[in-house]
């Protein structure tokens, strides 16, 4: 693979680990407005409540970390609360998100066809992958439970704005003359 095919490759994960950054500020904004009892209420979603779903987005967060940076991250199950407490939440989010965007800025070219592997949670199987494809899944994961929310908090009448990436500021090439 090309030096510029590369390098257009981990542009790509520092791009998604802003879009993370921003998503999750802006959803936990909102998420704040909700009442707690609102929040952890069952509302049918994959982790049961708005709140499950913000839990289980970071313990998966920092299971994935753990895999990549060789620092596991021990947890029970899928599904296991790591903060009952939404304050406490919100700032590990906001703690695992700078974490994220720090260490995705230390990869290099080479990093990114490293092999991980890893024991499943929940079928207990040795797994292994390229970097590059296990941080595909990573960003991919984020957006799907994220979405999940966003649907809940639409469900509740709550405005979370807008979560296309090509809106997320910073990202559109502005002042450019045209060739």
């Amino acid at each position: 693979m090309s030096h510029t095919v590369n390098q257009a490759r981990k542009s790509q994960y520092a791009i998604q680990s802003h879009y993370n950054q921003w998503m999750n500020q802006k959803l936990y904004s909102v998420c704040k407005a909700v009442p707690d009892e609102t929040r952890k209420k069952d509302m049918g979603a994959f982790f049961h409540s708005i709140h499950g779903t913000l839990n289980h987005l970071l313990l998966g967060d920092r299971l994935w970390m753990g895999r990549f940076t060789g620092t596991p991250f021990p947890v029970e199950s899928l599904d296991q609360e790591l903060f009952s407490d939404f304050e406490a939440l919100r700032e590990a989010r906001t703690e695992t998100d700078m974490a994220i965007d720090s260490w995705i800025g230390t990869l290099t070219e080479n990093d990114l066809d490293r092999i991980i592997a890893f024991q499943a949670v929940v079928t207990q199987q040795t797994h292994r992958f390229r970097l590059a494809d296990a941080l595909t899944h990573f960003f991919h994961h984020q957006t799907h439970h994220r979405g999940q929310i966003t649907t809940l908090l639409s469900q509740l009448g709550y405005d979370f704005g807008i979560t296309d990436m090509m809106w997320m500021p910073g990202i559109e090439i502005v002042n450019m003359t045209e060739r």
